[in-house]
């Protein structure tokens, strides 16, 4: 019943609950209706999203006759399975060079990726996609200097990331804490590196270090096969990613459900 009918006396009250496939609901191990028509429904899956209606009836009785009447209202609920997206952070840094030639920016690049690498895999997170270039940087009083521009992505899908779930239905919280512990290491890794010269006046600066303030990070959202992100549709929760609906489906982790005519259910990945 709604708030205001709460408020008040009902006599000999009825629910009858229906669900996304226009079947009466009835208990089980995963739904639960209580004797005042309190639905609870557990370990909400993909296929259990769509429209649940509550169709509840009583009687008033009028004093002076006992006459019976019987009032029905119906109250429709929609309801989407949901998840809280992925994060992975997209980092830039930037390194001094002697040369845009040579093998030791090569090597550099490798050793950075795997001091990197090191730092963050007891969190299961990884480096991916790590890429550099060369450029001529014109600086102003220190004239032409070679600098490298180095990009890459911490991912918290390495391998074997989902023993870190402790056996939970959903990783999100786990992923998502680790990826940010990641990032704060990672951040403090450059951060100490741009101590380290600026603070030892005494040490001459090697030919290949870090440039202070290049360090640039962006958060980056997913979501899992089957939901999508839908500010319009989903309004009250614009960055959840929310379940595809009917007539859409998202086979990858991208952010939004491609359109597909043919699916008729809800979390599709493939059209």
């Amino acid at each position: 019943m709604d708030f205001k009918r709460a408020e008040k006396e009902t006599v000999d009250p009825t629910y009858l609950w229906v669900g996304p496939n226009e079947k009466p609901l009835s208990g089980n191990n995963r739904i639960n209706i209580t004797n005042t028509g309190k639905l609870t429904v557990k370990d909400f899956l993909e296929p259990l999203s769509g429209l649940y209606t509550c169709s509840f009836s009583y009687k008033t009785i009028k004093a002076e006759t006992q006459e019976e009447k019987v009032v029905k209202q119906r109250y429709d609920f929609m309801i989407f399975a949901y998840r809280e997206p992925d994060y992975s952070y997209q980092m830039a840094v930037r390194f001094t060079t002697k040369s845009c030639e040579g093998k030791y920016n090569d090597l550099l690049f490798r050793v950075l990726k795997k001091i990197l690498d090191n730092l963050i895999f007891d969190l299961s997170c990884h480096i991916i996609e790590p890429s550099y270039k060369c450029h001529f940087v014109k600086v102003p009083k220190h004239g032409l200097i070679h600098e490298l521009f180095i990009a890459f992505q911490v991912n918290p899908f390495a391998p074997g990331w989902k023993g870190t779930c402790n056996e939970s239905i959903d990783c999100e919280d786990t992923t998502n804490r680790n990826i940010l512990q990641a990032r704060n290491r990672i951040e403090e890794f450059f951060r100490s590196q741009a101590y380290i010269f600026n603070h030892d006046l005494n040490k001459t600066l090697p030919a290949m270090h870090f440039v202070d303030h290049s360090f640039q990070i962006v958060r980056m959202d997913s979501c899992r096969p089957g939901f999508g992100k839908n500010e319009g549709l989903h309004s009250n929760c614009a960055t959840c990613c929310v379940v595809c609906s009917p007539g859409t489906f998202s086979p990858d982790v991208d952010v939004t459900c491609q359109t597909c005519i043919s699916v008729q259910i809800y979390g599709a990945k493939s059209c």
